[in-house]
């Protein structure tokens, strides 16, 4: 049994850059709902994931934006996308996946709380994350939590963590506060980069940790020591917040239980409708299971 997590919002994102534009009857444009709908028909083929549910950002905005100015928006987002969320939800729904829908928390959340929930329990093999971001490193436990980029077909377990950012899954939300974040607009701390925050929180874990006086530091020469020392003494407190909006919350309210999350085929009628309102009958041949409506 194995318990797939998907980031809806990265999948519908990577289908809208990849996938022809297309529009359903009532004018709505719904290319990027055809790619993810047919990416994530390719994942249930696979036959590997058992249990599935998929997070979208109903809105791009979250709590993290009252927290920080400059945290992502959906400014940019392009115009024929935004419509494209709703009938992304819908859509995912029609083929029997549980969707969960983020307002005040981010799809991102809503993993970490499941992986968390789920990634103990002994009747599962593992619980697979599939996203590239960043910031879902820290969810990986071992080899029993991984992330998964389908696009590049790599998964990280811990191992793999360590070796791509040089810190353990549980740094990871301090190496982003120094770093940044481009993706999420968190800007990080002047002068710190990927090898020297690495070479540090490997030794401290915590940025919290990290003396501000370079001369105790002692995980091995660092080059520009005293003046990251400086740039980080000076922005402790940012460097606090930062690493706030980069921490995945685990505390979602998730009404589902492990089993209704059993993913056990596409419900014919649900998605014969689904394909029939939005021009996209091209999908009907698609699904490899189907589930008879009850």
């Amino acid at each position: 049994m194995n318990l797939y997590l998907v980031d809806g919002t990265y999948e519908l994102f990577r289908a809208y850059f990849g996938a022809p534009p297309s529009h359903a009857p009532d004018g709505r444009p719904v290319g990027a709902v055809r790619g993810m709908v047919r990416s994530l028909l390719l994942l249930l083929r696979e036959g590997r994931a058992t249990h599935l549910a998929c997070a979208f950002d109903h809105v791009i905005e979250s709590f993290r934006n009252d927290l920080f100015e400059g945290y992502k928006t959906g400014e940019g987002v392009p115009e024929d996308l935004l419509p494209q969320f709703d009938i992304a939800e819908e859509a995912v729904s029609a083929l029997g996946i549980v969707v969960w829908p983020m307002v005040e928390f981010e799809a991102d959340d809503a993993l970490a709380t499941a992986a968390a929930v789920h990634g103990p329990r002994g009747e599962l093999e593992r619980v697979v994350v599939c996203s590239p971001d960043k910031d879902l490193a820290q969810v990986v436990d071992g080899g029993r939590v991984v992330c998964l980029d389908r696009r590049q077909g790599v998964e990280l377990d811990e191992a793999g963590v360590w070796s791509k950012f040089g810190v353990g899954p549980e740094s990871i939300p301090d190496y982003l506060a120094l770093v940044g974040d481009a993706a999420d607009g968190i800007p990080g701390i002047p002068g710190w980069g990927p090898k020297s925050s690495a070479a540090l929180l490997a030794r401290y874990s915590r940025v919290e940790d990290i003396p501000s006086d370079s001369s105790k530091w002692d995980a091995g020469p660092v080059r520009g020591a005293r003046r990251l020392a400086s740039s980080l003494s000076e922005r402790r407190e940012e460097a606090g917040l930062y690493k706030r909006l980069a921490t995945l919350r685990r505390d979602v309210p998730l009404k589902e239980g492990l089993d209704d999350l059993l993913w056990e085929g596409v419900p014919r009628e649900e998605f014969s409708r689904f394909c029939g309102r939005f021009g996209l009958e091209g999908l009907l041949d698609a699904p490899s299971r189907w589930r008879e409506d009850r």
